[in-house]
């Protein structure tokens, strides 16, 4: 006899089974990976979770990263054998594809605010007001700029793409260098776009079709220089007799779905 009766023994089994490592699958719905990989902007740090990328942050070391995902999601954070698929070809490229992203935290309207921004073209860029319009909130533009330096997963939700008002580049969550850094690398002509914010001209149209498009907009590029006309707003190039692209929508789009 060892002096410990069966229930007791069974007892202290049971124990030492709570003491076994959680399950992976738990493991994963609790806690999230962190990996570092190549993408356009330097030491480019990314966590994910079981549903998806969550956090995207560049020039942040280890810790530093590692520190900043936990005081905005309180949860644990471990090291990945290798980045999700998909996410290293949508750094590349500027485009999400099929990769997941988990933005679980996200007030409705931050929400919208982000889905608005994916909707903007590689290569083109739209400002706060045409994105506060199709995120259902016309008048919330100066909102769409704090929702935008909300953003957890820039560089994937693109809102490098997103300039004021006044068609300036405006800041960035990495900082203005980086951003005209991402635009100049999507062909964006970031001096133009500068320019023409300058002398106060938002919208570009064409006097052969009568169409009128914001700056960037891939059928404002294939407009003559010889057939340019420019627009300080949309009531003057209709004053004058021009209709919205209804590509770029700089009459302001439909709200994004719910």
């Amino acid at each position: 006899m060892n002096g410990i009766d069966p229930a007791s023994d069974a007892l202290l089994e049971g124990l030492a089974g709570l003491a076994a490592d959680a399950p992976p699958a738990l493991l994963d719905r609790i806690a999230a990976r962190r990996v570092e990989v190549d993408g356009p902007l330097e030491h480019l740090r990314v966590a994910f979770t079981d549903r998806g990328v969550a956090f995207v942050r560049a020039g942040l070391d280890e810790a530093e990263f590692a520190a900043r995902f936990r005081e905005r999601f309180a949860r644990p954070l471990l090291p990945a054998a290798r980045p999700p698929a998909g996410l290293v070809p949508a750094l590349r490229t500027g485009r999400l594809g099929d990769l997941p992203l988990d933005l679980r935290g996200l007030s409705g309207f931050e929400a919208a605010v982000l889905r608005a921004a994916a909707t903007i073209p590689r290569g083109q860029v739209r400002p706060y007001a045409w994105v506060a319009r199709r995120a259902g909130r016309p008048k919330a533009v100066r909102a769409v700029g704090s929702a935008l330096g909300r953003n957890p997963v820039p560089l994937l939700i693109p809102c490098h793409r997103v300039t004021r008002s006044d068609g300036s580049l405006g800041e960035y969550v990495f900082g203005a260098a980086a951003k005209e850094r991402l635009l100049r690398a999507e062909d964006v002509d970031v001096d133009e776009v500068t320019d023409m914010a300058r002398r106060g001209v938002r919208l570009v149209g064409s006097d052969t079709t009568g169409i009128v498009c914001f700056p960037t907009c891939a059928d404002a590029r294939r407009i003559a220089p010889s057939h340019r006309r420019g627009f300080r707003d949309l009531a003057a190039a209709a004053a004058a007799g021009y209709r919205p692209c209804l590509r770029c929508r700089p009459d302001g789009p439909d709200p994004s779905p719910a």
